[in-house]
C-alpha cells in the first residue's frame, strides 16, 4: 500500500495533562525529589539522546544493533509473518529498520512517541523508505492507558510490542511489572514482547556511559529542567545543577542525579520547593539486570522468556516473550 504521507493519531488527552502535571508536584515531594524521565523528551531531547547513542562511552546502542544485525532473521522465523509491531517510545526508529527490512510481510508499524514532529518526522521517513508498509504514528505518554488504532492493526496475524534500548530499566520494579502487563495486553494473547534489556557489568563502564566526556548525557539531564520551564513555568535555574550519574550496586542500577550546586527555590503549579546545597534532584533509573533478574520480572508481568539472543561479551540482550 503505497501512501505519500502519514496520518498523525494525537492520543494526548488533556486530563492526562492535568494528571501529569500532579505527578510532577507529588515526584518533588519525595525523598530524594524525583522527575518523570519522560520530561528529558521534547524535540531537543530526542536530538540529544541521538547524539548519546553515537558516544564512544555509551555502549548500550550499538551492542543491541550488533545483535539486531546478527540475529534479525531468527528473530522473524520466531516472530512468524504479518506482524504488526508495535513501538512504544520509538524515537528515531533506527533499530526498528532492522526488523522491518527482514519482517515477512509486516502489516503494520505503530511508532508511539509523546515527542510530536520528531515521531511524525521519523514517521515520515520510514513511510518513504517503506512505500508498502502501513505507518501509524501515535502520539501518547505511553506510561499511561495507550490505545493502539484498531485500524493499525487490520489484517495482522499477530501484534508484537518492540521495546529496544533497556527502556524497561527506566522504571523501578513495580512500575516496570506494571508496563510489562500494559504492553502485553496491546500484544493481546496470541501476542509476543520483543524486548532490550541491558546487563550488569562494571560499575566504571557503566558510569562512564552515563557521563560522557562530551557532556551531552548532561545536557540531556538539564534538559528536563528546561522542558519543565517551558511547559509548567517551573523556572528552574539551570545554571543551579549539574549532572550526575553514580552506579548503585544494592539496586544494580545507575542514577541520573542534577545536584544543587548552591541553595536553590523552584515552583511548580503554584507549589514552592527548595533544595540545599549538595541536595539532588532524581531523574531516572537505569537498571541493569542478570538473565536470572529478567526472568522475574518477565514471570511478575505473566510472561515467560521464550529466546535470548546477546553480544559475544553478554553485556546486551534482546528476550522474546510471550504469555505465560
Amino acid at each position: 500500500m503505497k501512501q505519500d504521507s502519514v496520518a498523525l493519531v494525537d492520543d494526548r488527552d488533556p486530563e492526562a495533562e492535568r494528571t501529569r502535571v500532579q505527578q510532577v508536584v507529588e515526584g518533588l515531594r519525595e525523598s530524594p525529589p524525583r522527575i518523570s524521565p519522560i520530561w528529558f523528551y521534547d524535540q531537543r531531547g530526542s536530538a540529544l539522546f541521538e547524539r548519546i547513542c553515537e558516544l564512544p562511552e555509551y555502549y548500550p546502542t550499538r551492542t543491541e544493533f550488533a545483535i539486531m544485525r546478527g540475529h534479525a532473521a531468527e528473530m522473524v522465523t520466531a516472530l512468524g509473518r504479518r506482524v504488526a509491531l508495535v513501538e512504544p517510545g520509538s524515537g528515531a526508529s533506527l533499530k526498528t529498520r532492522l526488523l522491518l527490512a527482514a519482517l515477512e510481510e509486516p502489516a503494520a508499524y505503530v511508532p508511539v512517541d509523546i515527542a510530536r514532529e520528531h515521531l511524525l518526522n521519523a514517521a515520515r521517513r520510514l513511510q518513504r523508505d517503506f512505500p508498502r508498509l502501513r505507518v501509524q504514528p501515535v502520539c501518547a505518554d505511553f506510561t499511561g492507558a495507550l490505545q493502539v488504532p484498531e485500524a493499525a492493526l487490520e489484517g495482522a496475524r499477530r501484534t508484537v510490542v518492540y521495546f529496544p534500548g533497556s527502556t524497561l530499566g527506566n522504571f523501578a520494579h513495580e512500575e516496570a511489572i506494571g508496563l510489562l502487563r500494559r504492553l502485553a495486553a496491546i500484544a493481546g494473547p496470541g501476542g509476543a514482547l520483543l524486548l532490550g534489556l541491558d546487563r550488569v557489568k562494571p560499575a566504571a563502564i557503566l558510569e562512564r556511559a552515563y557521563d560522557d566526556s562530551q557532556g551531552v548525557t548532561a545536557e540531556f539531564n538539564l534538559n528536563a529542567l528546561r522542558h519543565m520551564n517551558r511547559e509548567l513555568g517551573a523556572g528552574f535555574d539551570l545554571a543551579a545543577f549539574e549532572h550526575r550519574a553514580p552506579w548503585v550496586r544494592e539496586h544494580e542500577r545507575i542514577e541520573m542525579h542534577l545536584v544543587a550546586r548552591h541553595d536553590v527555590s523552584f515552583g511548580v503549579d503554584g507549589a514552592a520547593f527548595s533544595l540545599a546545597r549538595g541536595d539532588y534532584l532524581l531523574t531516572e533509573y537505569s537498571h541493569k539486570y542478570t538473565p536470572e533478574s529478567a526472568s522475574r520480572i518477565a514471570a511478575a508481568a505473566g510472561l515467560v522468556v521464550r529466546r535470548t539472543w546477546s553480544d559475544p561479551r553478554e553485556w546486551f540482550s534482546v528476550l522474546l516473550l510471550e504469555p505465560e
